[in-house]
């Protein structure tokens, strides 16, 4: 009898102090997807992802062929919004120091376009390149990317 008291007793405190523990949730305060989390945009809509914005891009993969190095590669990859609540971009980031995306600011309503602007600095990359760009906005999923592919053949020195 006094084994199944202590036993209830034991039980009774482990629930108690175990529900009482909120250790496991934890808010999202840092990191690649906290302001997408705070976003005001999406912050009460419900998570039904068909109700967010969704980014679908003309061509995500531009191929330029070849180059000499030393040349800047341009593109501009259009979008639409196909979602249905405004697009906002967060950032854009790009594989490596030599690709610098360009992307809009302002809010891009549902149906409504824009672009991201990519440049390639070819200066001390030969070979066969494949440049990505990587964008996190307020989608579906919360990170797509686009990318520059082509060969940059080395200028032969003078000597």
């Amino acid at each position: 009898m006094k084994k199944t008291i202590w036993l209830f007793v034991f039980g009774s405190l482990a629930i108690l102090f175990a529900c009482q523990s909120d250790s496991g949730v934890q808010e999202i305060k840092s990191g690649p997807n906290a302001d997408l989390v705070r976003n005001p945009v999406s912050a009460n809509m419900p998570l039904d992802t068909n109700q967010l914005a969704r980014i679908s891009y003309e061509a995500p993969i531009y191929e330029f062929g070849t180059v000499k190095e030393g040349e800047i590669v341009e593109h501009t990859f259009k979008f639409t919004n196909t979602g249905k609540i405004p697009l906002v971009i967060q950032k854009a980031r790009s594989s490596c120091g030599c690709t610098v995306p360009e992307w809009p600011q302002e809010p891009i309503p549902p149906g409504g376009t824009g672009v991201i602007t990519a440049k390639f600095n070819t200066e001390s990359k030969t070979g066969l390149q494949s440049k990505q760009i990587r964008v996190t906005a307020n989608t579906y999923p919360n990170e797509t990317k686009v990318e520059l592919k082509g060969m940059v053949e080395p200028v032969k020195s003078q000597k």
